[in-house]
């Protein structure tokens, strides 16, 4: 049924719930998988050089971060019996990262967790679920913690 989803993943406990599902999915339609998780890479606005130190210091944390997240995704598949392909996206805004991502590799599924946060909390933080819902055409399993 699903030839190919995508699990954008972010560490979180939530997203490893969203990395089981889709492995089972996965498992059961004999489908290929993309596990990405997306780098903003210019999250600091400044100029000098204490912009290009610190800049320098978050891309290693953030890629660090990501290749953890990913390694864990990795091994839960594995565990599965599921082959998955990883990488590390660059995107200002990971939303959108998650959607050209979908469109390059031909996904027919994207997996992925929400925290479900609300009221306050929401408004702060956004919602990289509800963006994605919002601008995606394809079918998006929301796993919640």
């Amino acid at each position: 049924m699903f030839k190919h989803i995508l699990v954008p993943v972010d560490g979180s406990p939530t997203s490893l719930l969203a990395v089981g599902k889709a492995a089972g999915l996965a498992k059961a339609f004999g489908s290929a998988v993309t596990a990405i998780y997306v780098i903003d890479p210019y999250p600091f606005t400044g100029v000098g050089t204490d912009f290009a130190y610190g800049q320098a210091q978050y891309l290693s944390a953030a890629t660090a971060e990501a290749n953890e997240a990913l390694a864990q995704t990795r091994k839960q598949f594995e565990d599965a019996g599921v082959s998955i392909t990883t990488t590390v996206i660059e995107g200002h805004a990971v939303q959108q990262g998650i959607l050209e991502t979908a469109s390059a590799v031909g996904a027919d599924l994207i997996v992925m967790g929400s925290h479900g946060r609300r009221g306050l909390e929401k408004l702060v933080l956004g919602s990289v679920t509800q963006r994605v819902l919002a601008a995606v055409h394809l079918p998006v399993l929301v796993v919640r913690d």
